[in-house]
């Protein structure tokens, strides 16, 4: 490997860092950014260590990784008694969360929000605290197959670009 291609792939390792961090943050589209850096340092190098099919595969990943990701949320939300008020709460909780900017905020935003939203819709307090936990269940079922989705992106790119062939 030459100097030049060593810095497109640490500057694509570091894109995909970004992106595995974004992995975590709700609303962060991190696996595609993974993508994203997998596929313009497959265009910089012309595709000499990572192939069009694996470009194609994590395309698809990627797809698939926000549809669930979404999907993740809505159910477990459902399925613990949220109605349409509890999950635009985890959404505001969300948002507010983002805004605050902690950790802690992004994680238990979405939660108060859905039980606040569940209350003002008139649901009793065990109603709307077991619909909230489920929005909060959801939420950390879509960031753990978001990260480990991401995670193996990331290991296959290494591996191919370190081990060509």
């Amino acid at each position: 490997m030459e100097f030049v291609d060593i810095i497109y792939f640490a500057a694509a390792i570091c894109v995909m860092i970004v992106g595995l961090v974004g992995c975590l943050l709700p609303g962060v589209p991190g696996i595609p950014v993974i993508w994203i850096a997998a596929f313009v340092y497959g265009l910089i190098t012309g595709f000499e260590h990572i192939g069009h099919d694996y470009l194609l595969i994590f395309g698809i990943l990627s797809a698939i990784s926000l549809l669930l990701d979404w999907l993740a949320g809505v159910y477990g939300a459902k399925k613990l008694g949220a109605s349409r008020w509890g999950m635009f709460g985890a959404f505001i909780g969300m948002i507010i969360g983002i805004i605050v900017g902690t950790l802690p905020g992004m994680i238990i935003g979405p939660l108060v929000g859905a039980i606040l939203f569940e209350l003002l819709a008139g649901k009793k307090s065990s109603a709307a605290m077991k619909a909230g936990f489920g929005t909060f269940l959801g939420f950390i079922a879509g960031v753990v197959m978001k990260f480990g989705l991401g995670s193996v992106m990331i290991a296959v790119f290494f591996y191919n670009v370190v081990h060509p062939g």
